[in-house]
């Protein structure tokens, strides 16, 4: 964790249930009690129906990619990671992520397919942060 060169994001309360799962090694949603949609980022509102209240579940940790990019240039400490790629994932409960996708070969993106599985992974960052990542399956 000390090695950690990345950007760390900083939990707030709203998101909190998902850091809490993240460190855990598992993927919470909120989702909308009222409609029943998931929603991704958090946030106190749904942004379908307009509700507040929100909920948080475990979600399956799979999915697939929607779209994705080949990042060649980057800062910070993705900036030793080039070329890497990044893409949106459509979650199996609905909504997507955007994430840095592992298992695939930045360098033949011929071979890197929308629709293809994916499942999350986490990577610990700090003591406190657990960062979601989704790897090619």
């Amino acid at each position: 964790m000390a090695n950690y060169k990345k950007p760390i994001p900083e939990p707030d309360p709203h998101s909190k249930p998902f850091w809490e799962g993240a460190k855990a090694g598992k993927l919470m949603l909120p989702r909308c009690a009222d409609c029943n949609r998931v929603h991704w980022y958090p946030r106190l509102i749904c942004p379908h129906c307009h509700s507040t209240n929100i909920e948080w579940f475990q979600g399956s940790g799979m999915g697939t990619i929607h779209t994705f990019a080949v990042q060649h240039r980057a800062f910070g400490g993705w900036a030793d990671e080039v070329p890497f790629v990044t893409a949106y994932i459509d979650l199996n409960e609905g909504d997507r992520m955007f994430t840095v996708l592992r298992g695939v070969d930045p360098n033949k993106p011929e071979s890197i397919k929308i629709g293809a599985p994916v499942r999350v992974e986490f990577e610990a960052a700090s003591e406190d942060v657990s960062i979601a990542f989704w790897r090619a399956v």
